[in-house]
Protein backbone atom coordinates (compact mmCIF):
# COMPACT_ATOMS: atom_id res chain seq x y z
CA UNK A 1 0.00 0.00 0.00
CA UNK A 2 1.49 3.56 -0.88
CA UNK A 3 1.59 5.80 1.73
CA UNK A 4 1.64 9.67 1.50
CA UNK A 5 4.77 10.27 3.49
CA UNK A 6 7.61 7.95 1.97
CA UNK A 7 10.54 8.99 4.43
CA UNK A 8 9.89 9.49 8.65
CA UNK A 9 13.50 11.06 10.60
CA UNK A 10 13.71 12.35 13.98
CA UNK A 11 17.07 14.43 15.01
CA UNK A 12 17.97 15.03 18.52
CA UNK A 13 20.61 17.44 20.11
CA UNK A 14 23.91 15.78 20.44
CA UNK A 15 25.69 15.77 24.14
CA UNK A 16 26.62 19.09 23.85
CA UNK A 17 23.35 20.60 23.19
CA UNK A 18 24.61 22.66 19.81
CA UNK A 19 23.94 20.31 16.57
CA UNK A 20 21.71 17.92 15.73
CA UNK A 21 22.12 14.84 15.11
CA UNK A 22 20.44 11.19 13.91
CA UNK A 23 18.21 9.72 16.07
CA UNK A 24 15.95 7.07 14.16
CA UNK A 25 14.13 7.11 10.61
CA UNK A 26 11.70 4.88 8.86
CA UNK A 27 13.01 5.20 5.00
CA UNK A 28 11.09 2.01 3.25
CA UNK A 29 13.46 0.94 0.70
CA UNK A 30 15.45 4.06 0.11
CA UNK A 31 18.41 2.73 1.42
CA UNK A 32 20.94 4.79 0.00
CA UNK A 33 19.42 8.08 1.28
CA UNK A 34 19.25 5.86 4.70
CA UNK A 35 22.92 5.63 4.85
CA UNK A 36 23.42 9.22 3.68
CA UNK A 37 21.31 10.81 6.43
CA UNK A 38 22.73 8.90 9.01
CA UNK A 39 25.62 10.21 8.61
CA UNK A 40 24.29 13.98 8.90
CA UNK A 41 24.90 16.74 11.46
CA UNK A 42 22.85 19.83 11.22
CA UNK A 43 24.08 23.29 13.30
CA UNK A 44 20.94 25.58 14.80
CA UNK A 45 19.55 27.11 11.46
CA UNK A 46 21.32 24.52 8.87
CA UNK A 47 19.71 22.59 6.95
CA UNK A 48 15.88 21.60 7.32
CA UNK A 49 15.92 20.23 10.84
CA UNK A 50 18.33 23.32 12.01
CA UNK A 51 16.08 25.96 10.48
CA UNK A 52 13.13 24.32 12.11
CA UNK A 53 15.23 24.56 15.81
CA UNK A 54 15.70 28.29 14.72
CA UNK A 55 12.83 29.16 13.89
CA UNK A 56 10.95 27.77 17.10
CA UNK A 57 7.67 26.30 15.00
CA UNK A 58 6.90 23.83 12.13
CA UNK A 59 8.11 24.86 8.84
CA UNK A 60 7.53 23.53 5.10
CA UNK A 61 10.33 23.44 2.34
CA UNK A 62 8.29 22.99 -1.01
CA UNK A 63 11.23 22.06 -3.08
CA UNK A 64 14.95 21.06 -2.56
CA UNK A 65 16.26 22.69 -5.61
CA UNK A 66 18.29 25.71 -4.81
CA UNK A 67 17.32 25.68 -0.98
CA UNK A 68 18.95 24.86 2.50
CA UNK A 69 18.27 21.56 1.93
CA UNK A 70 21.61 19.54 2.72
CA UNK A 71 20.75 16.51 0.81
CA UNK A 72 19.26 17.88 -2.28
CA UNK A 73 21.08 15.29 -5.05
CA UNK A 74 20.46 12.22 -2.52
CA UNK A 75 16.84 12.92 -2.26
CA UNK A 76 16.17 13.83 -5.92
CA UNK A 77 17.86 10.04 -6.89
CA UNK A 78 14.91 9.02 -4.43
CA UNK A 79 12.39 10.31 -5.75
CA UNK A 80 11.55 12.91 -2.91
CA UNK A 81 10.81 16.52 -3.33
CA UNK A 82 9.55 18.33 -0.22
CA UNK A 83 10.31 18.35 3.32
CA UNK A 84 8.21 19.19 6.35
CA UNK A 85 10.12 19.89 10.12
CA UNK A 86 8.07 19.71 13.17
CA UNK A 87 10.07 20.80 16.50
CA UNK A 88 9.33 19.37 19.91
CA UNK A 89 10.03 21.77 22.66
CA UNK A 90 9.96 21.71 26.32
CA UNK A 91 9.71 25.33 27.15
CA UNK A 92 12.77 27.06 25.39
CA UNK A 93 14.59 23.82 25.38
CA UNK A 94 14.68 21.52 21.97
CA UNK A 95 13.51 18.21 22.76
CA UNK A 96 14.08 16.56 19.13
CA UNK A 97 13.20 17.29 15.30
CA UNK A 98 10.22 15.22 13.69
CA UNK A 99 11.31 15.51 9.44
CA UNK A 100 8.55 14.09 7.08
CA UNK A 101 9.75 13.74 3.33
CA UNK A 102 7.12 13.14 0.92
CA UNK A 103 7.60 12.42 -3.37
CA UNK A 104 6.23 14.16 -6.06
CA UNK A 105 4.14 11.27 -7.07
CA UNK A 106 1.20 12.42 -9.37
CA UNK A 107 -1.15 9.66 -7.94
CA UNK A 108 -0.45 10.55 -4.42
CA UNK A 109 -3.70 12.99 -2.88
CA UNK A 110 -2.71 14.55 -0.09
CA UNK A 111 -1.16 18.28 1.97
CA UNK A 112 0.60 18.42 4.96
CA UNK A 113 0.20 22.76 5.83
CA UNK A 114 1.45 24.73 8.71
CA UNK A 115 -1.17 27.73 9.43
CA UNK A 116 -0.57 30.07 12.23
CA UNK A 117 -1.88 33.90 12.90
CA UNK A 118 -0.42 36.84 12.87
CA UNK A 119 -0.26 40.48 15.01
CA UNK A 120 -2.53 42.10 11.63
CA UNK A 121 -4.69 39.66 12.36
CA UNK A 122 -4.45 37.31 15.37
CA UNK A 123 -7.58 35.76 15.80
CA UNK A 124 -7.79 34.28 12.56
CA UNK A 125 -5.14 31.41 11.30
CA UNK A 126 -3.64 31.78 7.28
CA UNK A 127 -1.18 28.81 5.54
CA UNK A 128 2.39 29.83 6.45
CA UNK A 129 3.41 27.16 3.98
CA UNK A 130 2.30 23.64 2.62
CA UNK A 131 2.80 20.43 0.32
CA UNK A 132 0.13 20.09 -2.03
CA UNK A 133 1.25 17.38 -4.08
CA UNK A 134 -1.13 17.06 -6.94
CA UNK A 135 -3.77 19.05 -5.50
CA UNK A 136 -3.93 22.52 -7.12
CA UNK A 137 -7.03 23.72 -6.85
CA UNK A 138 -6.92 22.49 -3.39
CA UNK A 139 -3.54 24.64 -2.67
CA UNK A 140 -4.67 27.91 -4.41
CA UNK A 141 -8.14 27.90 -2.45
CA UNK A 142 -6.31 26.82 0.71
CA UNK A 143 -4.01 29.72 0.49
CA UNK A 144 -6.75 32.56 0.06
CA UNK A 145 -9.10 31.33 3.09
CA UNK A 146 -8.80 32.19 7.00
CA UNK A 147 -9.64 30.44 9.44
CA UNK A 148 -11.46 31.34 13.10
CA UNK A 149 -10.72 29.38 15.97
CA UNK A 150 -12.84 26.10 15.84
CA UNK A 151 -13.23 26.62 12.70
CA UNK A 152 -11.78 23.74 10.21
CA UNK A 153 -9.46 21.11 11.33
CA UNK A 154 -6.61 23.88 12.18
CA UNK A 155 -8.96 26.07 14.17
CA UNK A 156 -10.40 23.08 15.86
CA UNK A 157 -7.02 21.48 17.05
CA UNK A 158 -6.21 25.89 17.96
CA UNK A 159 -9.66 25.78 19.84
CA UNK A 160 -9.14 22.08 21.71
CA UNK A 161 -4.98 22.50 22.53
CA UNK A 162 -5.14 19.20 21.65
CA UNK A 163 -4.66 16.95 18.11
CA UNK A 164 -7.87 16.84 15.73
CA UNK A 165 -8.77 13.63 14.12
CA UNK A 166 -11.27 13.36 11.24
CA UNK A 167 -12.17 11.53 8.41
CA UNK A 168 -14.64 11.78 5.20
CA UNK A 169 -13.87 15.50 5.44
CA UNK A 170 -15.95 16.07 2.11
CA UNK A 171 -19.20 15.50 4.03
CA UNK A 172 -17.61 17.08 7.45
CA UNK A 173 -20.00 19.98 8.85
CA UNK A 174 -18.56 22.92 8.87
CA UNK A 175 -15.40 22.14 7.51
CA UNK A 176 -14.52 24.80 5.22
CA UNK A 177 -12.86 23.40 2.06
CA UNK A 178 -15.31 20.04 2.11
CA UNK A 179 -16.31 20.74 -1.43
CA UNK A 180 -12.92 20.53 -2.53
CA UNK A 181 -11.62 17.98 -0.05
CA UNK A 182 -14.46 15.83 -2.12
CA UNK A 183 -13.50 16.89 -5.68
CA UNK A 184 -10.10 15.99 -5.02
CA UNK A 185 -10.49 13.04 -2.93
CA UNK A 186 -8.76 14.04 0.14
CA UNK A 187 -10.86 12.45 3.10
CA UNK A 188 -8.58 12.39 6.14
CA UNK A 189 -6.99 15.05 8.29
CA UNK A 190 -5.22 14.96 11.31
CA UNK A 191 -4.47 18.90 12.79
CA UNK A 192 -1.60 18.82 15.32
CA UNK A 193 -1.49 22.24 17.32
CA UNK A 194 1.85 23.74 18.56
CA UNK A 195 2.27 24.95 21.33
CA UNK A 196 4.70 27.55 22.02
CA UNK A 197 4.36 31.25 23.42
CA UNK A 198 1.49 32.57 24.59
CA UNK A 199 0.31 34.97 21.41
CA UNK A 200 1.59 33.08 18.28
CA UNK A 201 -0.37 29.52 17.22
CA UNK A 202 0.55 27.42 14.78
CA UNK A 203 -0.82 24.37 13.93
CA UNK A 204 0.31 21.63 11.12
CA UNK A 205 -2.37 19.74 9.31
CA UNK A 206 -1.89 16.32 8.17
CA UNK A 207 -4.68 15.54 4.37
CA UNK A 208 -4.88 12.53 3.07
CA UNK A 209 -7.08 10.70 0.58
CA UNK A 210 -8.24 6.83 1.07
CA UNK A 211 -5.87 5.53 -1.90
CA UNK A 212 -2.70 7.14 -0.21
CA UNK A 213 -3.36 7.42 3.57
CA UNK A 214 -0.81 9.03 5.69
CA UNK A 215 -0.30 5.57 7.94
CA UNK A 216 -2.09 2.41 7.84
CA UNK A 217 -3.63 3.44 11.20
CA UNK A 218 -3.50 6.89 13.56
CA UNK A 219 -4.52 7.30 17.10
CA UNK A 220 -4.42 10.07 19.73
CA UNK A 221 -3.13 8.94 22.94
CA UNK A 222 -4.00 10.82 26.38
CA UNK A 223 -3.38 10.50 29.95
CA UNK A 224 -6.80 9.81 31.86
CA UNK A 225 -8.03 12.28 34.65
CA UNK A 226 -5.85 10.57 36.94
CA UNK A 227 -2.59 11.16 34.80
CA UNK A 228 -1.64 7.41 35.80
CA UNK A 229 -2.17 5.74 31.91
CA UNK A 230 -2.68 6.49 28.88
CA UNK A 231 -6.21 5.76 26.62
CA UNK A 232 -7.01 6.04 23.11
CA UNK A 233 -9.01 8.94 22.15
CA UNK A 234 -9.74 8.65 18.96
CA UNK A 235 -8.75 6.08 15.80
CA UNK A 236 -8.40 6.04 12.09
CA UNK A 237 -7.60 2.44 10.27
CA UNK A 238 -7.05 2.07 6.30
CA UNK A 239 -8.35 -1.41 7.09
CA UNK A 240 -11.60 -1.96 9.00
CA UNK A 241 -11.38 -4.46 11.59
CA UNK A 242 -11.73 -5.05 15.12
CA UNK A 243 -8.80 -3.97 16.31
CA UNK A 244 -10.20 -0.54 16.92
CA UNK A 245 -12.26 -2.21 19.92
CA UNK A 246 -9.30 -4.01 21.17
CA UNK A 247 -7.58 -0.23 20.97
CA UNK A 248 -10.59 1.04 23.14
CA UNK A 249 -9.84 -1.09 26.16
CA UNK A 250 -6.08 -0.57 26.24
CA UNK A 251 -3.92 1.21 28.69
CA UNK A 252 -0.32 2.41 29.16
CA UNK A 253 1.69 3.11 31.70
CA UNK A 254 4.16 5.58 31.96
CA UNK A 255 7.17 4.08 30.97
CA UNK A 256 6.14 1.00 29.36
CA UNK A 257 6.82 -0.18 26.00
CA UNK A 258 7.32 3.14 23.18
CA UNK A 259 4.32 4.59 23.89
CA UNK A 260 4.66 4.82 27.74
CA UNK A 261 8.40 5.96 26.84
CA UNK A 262 7.73 8.77 24.95
CA UNK A 263 5.18 9.81 28.05
CA UNK A 264 8.21 9.71 30.51
CA UNK A 265 10.32 11.33 28.62
CA UNK A 266 8.60 13.59 25.92
CA UNK A 267 11.17 12.74 22.93
CA UNK A 268 9.38 11.14 19.51
CA UNK A 269 10.01 8.06 18.82
CA UNK A 270 10.10 5.36 16.40
CA UNK A 271 9.11 1.83 17.20
CA UNK A 272 9.84 -1.60 15.10
CA UNK A 273 8.82 -4.18 17.66
CA UNK A 274 4.93 -4.80 17.68
CA UNK A 275 5.51 -6.25 21.33
CA UNK A 276 7.35 -3.27 22.66
CA UNK A 277 4.49 -0.97 21.61
CA UNK A 278 1.11 -3.07 22.54
CA UNK A 279 1.66 -6.40 23.55
CA UNK A 280 -1.03 -7.39 21.24
CA UNK A 281 -1.30 -9.15 18.36
CA UNK A 282 -1.27 -6.33 15.13
CA UNK A 283 -2.06 -8.02 11.82
CA UNK A 284 0.90 -6.66 9.09
CA UNK A 285 1.55 -3.37 11.47
CA UNK A 286 5.17 -3.09 11.17
CA UNK A 287 6.81 0.15 12.91
CA UNK A 288 5.37 3.48 15.24
CA UNK A 289 6.46 6.92 14.92
CA UNK A 290 4.89 8.45 18.07
CA UNK A 291 4.73 11.91 18.49
CA UNK A 292 4.30 13.96 22.20
CA UNK A 293 2.23 17.21 22.24
CA UNK A 294 3.64 19.01 25.22
CA UNK A 295 2.56 22.43 26.44
CA UNK A 296 4.46 24.00 29.39
CA UNK A 297 6.50 21.24 29.71
CA UNK A 298 3.09 18.71 30.55
CA UNK A 299 1.93 16.25 28.16
CA UNK A 300 -1.53 16.39 26.26
CA UNK A 301 -1.53 13.98 23.97
CA UNK A 302 0.78 11.62 21.63
CA UNK A 303 0.13 11.03 18.34
CA UNK A 304 1.29 7.97 16.79
CA UNK A 305 1.14 6.68 13.07
CA UNK A 306 1.34 3.26 12.45
CA UNK A 307 2.92 1.32 9.32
Amino acid sequence: MKTFIKVIEIWIPDKERTQLEFGSGLYGSLTDFKRISEKQRFAYDEGLPGKAWAAGHPIVLSRFEDSYFKRTAAAQKAGLTCGIAMPIFSGDFLLAIVVFLCGDDREQAGAIEVWCNEPAAPETLHVLDGYYGSLGQFEALSRQIRLAKGQGIPGMAWEAGMPVLTEDIGLAAGFPRAEEAQKSGVATGLGIPFIHGDEQVYAITFLSANATPLAKRIQIWVPDPERGQLVCRQSYSKNSNNLAEIFETLTVDKGAGALGRAWLTGMPSISGNQEEVYNVELDDLSSMLAIPVIEQGRLKAIVTFLF
